[in-house]
């Protein structure tokens, strides 16, 4: 089995910073990328940014210049700083990575249970 447990959501004024974190643990032998999603009340969910085992990131357009993914790959954990946040970042933020197991030859995408981020004053 392979678990993420995310952490590090809250209530934030705009212009505020917030600092999510993810861990992923379980019979994991490798991961490929890991990354963050949103989804908000009414939306489908979208990218946020990603980051594969090599460093390489990607962003959406809306975040770029405001978020920075980072990885710790001995930890197996995914972080993304956010700064400058608007209201419009309000979101359920899930946690994402493309996982292979151990005893296996496949990579799958597991999620994480999701951290709400508010923005309002």
């Amino acid at each position: 089995q392979v678990q993420l447990v995310e952490s590090g959501g809250g209530l934030v004024q705009p212009g505020g910073s917030l600092r999510l974190s993810c861990a992923a643990s379980g019979s994991i032998f490798s991961i490929n990328t890991m990354g963050w999603y949103r989804q908000a009340p009414g939306k489908e969910r979208e990218l946020v940014a990603t980051i594969t085992r090599d460093g390489i990131t990607n962003y959406a357009d809306s975040v770029k210049g405001r978020c920075t993914i980072s990885s710790d790959n001995a930890k197996n954990t995914v972080y993304l700083q956010m700064n400058s946040l608007k209201p419009e970042d309000t979101a359920v933020y899930y946690c994402n990575a493309k996982i292979q197991q151990e005893y296996s030859a496949y990579i799958f995408p597991f999620w994480g249970q999701g951290t709400q981020v508010t923005v309002s004053s």
